[in-house]
């Protein structure tokens, strides 16, 4: 008999700058779609001045007509410079790059990392990762790179590193073990909205802080089962086929081998110990920074805001804007007193030309930021997760049930929702409203129905390249990989973080469900019901 033969379909694999360019189109294409059947939604907005709500209409708008074209050519620039990942991306990298130019991290991982556990470092990776949401979004252009080359110089799969980081900060985001800007941010959302209920009901900055520690602590033991469990061993080990060069072997005399690892063995230990120095005199000036009311103290504080909180973490607060440019700073100050000590620069010349080559290495990444913010910039322009995260409200307010059904409706609706309104702020604007009165009314606390938020906001954060930041994520991953051919697509990067979101999000179910049944605190004299 003959055999049949077997049609094989040919796999294609975009590269994410042509997914980011077919997204846009896409977009244009589904405003103009949903604009002829003009779909629409009302939601009620709360004005916080009059405790009053104001109905409001959004629509759907077309973007795929002669002017929604001509918006967006006149626009790209404008949406490139704005695209707020790509100037803290840069300014850390500076900082970032002049740390391993000299050999600060590789004198530091082999003598301090390397004598950890690589399930311990992984745990320390995902805890830094999903604290780091204290300060908005600092974790993604900090600990991604700096996750890579670690787990590279730790002979482990860069690629593994990148992941750990990633869905450290996204699927952990909103959960500190301080109050933080999340509380800066909604507390005052969420009390108004309490107050159409209450007029005196007052949601002080604690009333999630027992509840986030906890969820933490959690978070950080489950993700790391999770990436040693499945992502580590589906990457498998690495393999730099690009950089991968011949060694050549030289016949040296072995007391001279000797001396050469004396002397680099004192200078490591030198320029680690004014490393040492210098960030003990950082960490003195960031902490009289933060303290009011001492001579010249308080440079990083809005002094004008009533609280201290708001003093570190509100609109205008130095700190928080500053925070990349400090952590950038601090690595470049210890990356120069490392590499003074260790004798690893000789002047400035050298120390700029070298760091502009690593810099270069970002060539690719530029170019995906640059499609990637014109895709979310369209996207927010047409005003489809605005409709739908307002229809989404106006189901959770027309439930016709309550208790543990009802938590798990929010739950379920906000990680959704999420997918295309990544942002908390914009997403509780609409949402708590509407949610925050209709919980109250089933004796659920305004308190626990902000930590709900996030618990739905971060169980999904991963998953959608309307993430601003996961652009960085498929950019670091695709420097990262070894077959340039064959470039890591956005789909694949998905895939591979599929299994942490599944197990996370059942994770931050549990909890709140839990949380919910066990009546435990959420913070000083907070519960869960009323």
């Amino acid at each position: 008999m003959r055999e049949k033969k077997k049609l094989k379909l040919k796999k294609f694999h975009l590269h994410p700058v042509t997914t980011f360019i077919l997204l846009t189109g896409i977009t244009m294409l589904l405003s103009w779609i949903l604009s002829i059947f003009q779909v629409q939604a009302t939601y009620n907005q709360l004005n916080l001045t009059t405790y009053e709500l104001e109905k409001t209409l959004v629509a759907v708008e077309n973007l795929f007509n002669y002017n929604g074209i001509k918006s967006l050519i006149s626009e790209s620039a404008k949406n490139f410079v704005s695209f707020t990942t790509l100037s803290t991306l840069l300014i850390a990298l500076i900082g970032l790059s002049v740390a391993q130019t000299t050999g600060f991290f590789d004198a530091f991982i082999k003598r301090v990392l390397v004598k950890i556990n690589n399930q311990k470092i992984t745990w320390i990776l995902l805890f830094l990762a999903t604290i780091s949401s204290l300060i908005n979004e600092i974790g993604y252009v900090i600990l991604i790179p700096l996750a890579a080359i670690i787990f590279k110089e730790n002979n482990r799969n860069p690629l593994a590193g990148i992941i750990t980081a990633f869905t450290g900060v996204a699927f952990g985001y909103g959960v500190t073990l301080f109050v933080g800007s999340m509380e800066a941010n909604l507390v005052p959302i969420t009390e108004a909205s309490a107050r159409l209920i209450d007029s005196n009901y007052h949601v002080p900055l604690t009333s999630n802080l027992f509840i986030i520690i906890a969820t933490t602590i959690i978070l950080s033991i489950v993700g790391t089962f999770i990436i040693e469990k499945f992502v580590v061993p589906k990457l498998g080990r690495y393999k730099d086929i690009e950089n991968k060069t011949e060694e050549i072997e030289e016949i040296i005399d072995e007391e001279e081998i000797e001396q050469r690892k004396l002397e680099e063995d004192y200078r490591e230990k030198k320029g680690l110990r004014n490393a040492l120095i210098a960030t003990v005199f950082f960490i003195a000036f960031f902490l009289y920074a933060l303290l009011p009311n001492l001579p010249f103290s308080g440079m990083l504080l809005d002094m004008e805001a009533t609280t201290y909180l708001n003093q570190i973490f509100g609109e205008n607060s130095y700190f928080q804007d500053g925070f990349t440019f400090l952590m950038s700073l601090y690595f470049i100050i210890v990356g120069i007193a490392y590499g003074k000590g260790a004798k690893t620069i000789s002047n400035d010349k050298e120390l700029i030309h070298e760091t502009g080559k690593k810099l270069a290495e970002i060539g690719s990444l530029i170019i995906l930021i640059f499609f990637a913010s014109q895709f979310i910039a369209v996207f927010r322009k047409t005003n489809i997760a605005t409709v739908v995260t307002a229809w989404g409200a106006n189901l959770i307010s027309g439930a016709n049930f309550s208790g543990l059904p009802l938590v798990l409706l929010v739950l379920i609706l906000i990680g959704l929702i999420n997918l295309i309104a990544a942002t908390p702020l914009a997403k509780w604007t609409i949402l708590a409203p509407a949610v925050v009165p209709k919980l109250m009314q089933s004796n659920i606390s305004p308190e626990f129905t902000q930590f709900l938020l996030r618990a739905g906001d971060s169980m999904t954060k991963g998953l959608t390249p309307l993430l601003a930041y996961f652009v960085i994520l498929i950019g670091y991953l695709n420097m990262y990989n070894p077959n340039k051919k064959r470039p890591i697509t956005v789909g694949r990067a998905l895939k591979l973080m599929l299994p942490y979101c599944l197990i996370i999000s059942i994770t931050w179910i549990v909890i709140a469900v839990l949380w919910y049944l066990t009546g435990l605190p959420l913070g000083p004299n907070r519960f869960p019901t009323l």
